[in-house]
């Protein structure tokens, strides 16, 4: 049992699986899962399709920040993508055209990885902080989203673009089988090959990982990419879900809910050792979060505060020091003769 308790994914299962049935209190169907339309229909399906963004941009981020590194730039690269792929399908003759709709998401997420290796050559390359680096897109991405819609939201109709993000395929929502294919290409090259090894000493030490011979600037710089193609992927999923594209709101705020996602599934932010499950997790439990506090009901005025003291309480049950300050003071300390004897 106490190794169970130290593993770095109990807390967050935990709190995913306290906040799923706490919901059965305000929903007694929350747990119903039906088949309609050969679609599969429910709340926890509702969940796991309204994570996938958010599980695309914590991979990413998990990879960043595994190399020491920070991308605060996630927010507008989906804002850039889908503004991107919206304006090449809108200007379609016939928007419901496959081959058309194909070619403008495959553009698309050659602009995600494009933009993911600006930040990494400004990482790797020209050596500026990740935080500023990554901080420039951030800033000048929504000024780019709304050149590309010349500020307006950009409506589409096309049928086969709307199937990334809304569209079913084997009764599973589209977006969650996208997403899962990217998790488990992150899982194959991270943990089936030396590469994650490698990623984890650039982030623990990339002085020592040069002198040993690796390439801490070529990985860094794959990471910044692959966390430009994560973001891109998404970036494709949220708009095509409202089948529009919204330079100004679009993937707003979401590289805080990611960097939160990835250090609730235990990566620490000084780089080094990473959890893709963990990640993923987090995101999704960060998605139930907000599923919870709408089923509820809480006010919008205190709904991010309820989300801070959540995510405050499950962060100090992660930490091994607080636990043993707070649950040591209950341990029965042994007696006089048992100390003798």
């Amino acid at each position: 049992m106490s190794n169970v308790l130290k593993h770095r994914l109990f807390w967050p299962a935990l709190a995913l699986v306290l906040l799923l049935v706490s919901n059965l209190f305000f929903s007694s169907d929350f747990f119903n899962v039906r088949l309609q339309d050969g679609h599969l229909y429910g709340s926890l399906i509702d969940i796991l399709r309204g994570s996938t963004p958010l599980v695309l941009v914590a991979l990413g981020m998990t990879m960043v920040i595994a190399t020491a590194g920070i991308d605060l730039s996630v927010g507008s690269v989906i804002a850039i993508v889908g503004a991107f792929a919206c304006l090449r399908v809108s200007e379609l003759t016939d928007q419901n055209s496959v081959g058309g709709v194909l070619l403008a998401v495959g553009l698309a997420i050659v602009l995600g990885l494009v933009l993911g290796l600006w930040n990494g050559v400004l990482v790797a390359v020209v050596g500026i902080q990740p935080i500023i680096a990554t901080l420039i897109l951030l800033v000048g991405g929504r000024g780019v989203a709304q050149l590309i819609t010349d500020g307006q939201i950009i409506n589409v109709r096309s049928d086969p673009y709307r199937t990334i993000g809304a569209g079913y395929a084997l009764t599973i929502p589209v977006a969650v089988i996208i997403a899962a294919a990217v998790v488990a290409l992150a899982v194959v090259f991270t943990r089936r090959t030396a590469l994650g090894m490698l990623i984890e000493s650039v982030g623990s030490s990339p002085t020592a990982s040069r002198l040993a011979g690796i390439q801490a600037r070529r990985l860094t710089l794959i990471a910044y990419v692959f966390s430009g193609f994560c973001a891109g992927v998404a970036g494709l999923i949220y708009s095509s879900n409202i089948s529009s594209a919204d330079g100004n709101n679009a993937g707003n705020l979401i590289e805080l809910d990611a960097i939160l996602a990835v250090v609730i599934g235990g990566t620490a932010l000084t780089g080094g050792r990473f959890s893709i499950a963990g990640s993923v997790l987090g995101a999704v439990l960060i998605q139930a979060l907000n599923v919870t506090i709408y089923t509820t009901g809480i006010p919008n005025n205190v709904t991010l505060l309820f989300k801070a003291v959540v995510v405050v309480v499950l962060c100090l049950a992660q930490s091994p020091v607080f636990r043993s300050k707070v649950f040591g003071r209950f341990r029965r300390k042994p007696a006089l003769a048992e100390v003798a004897a």
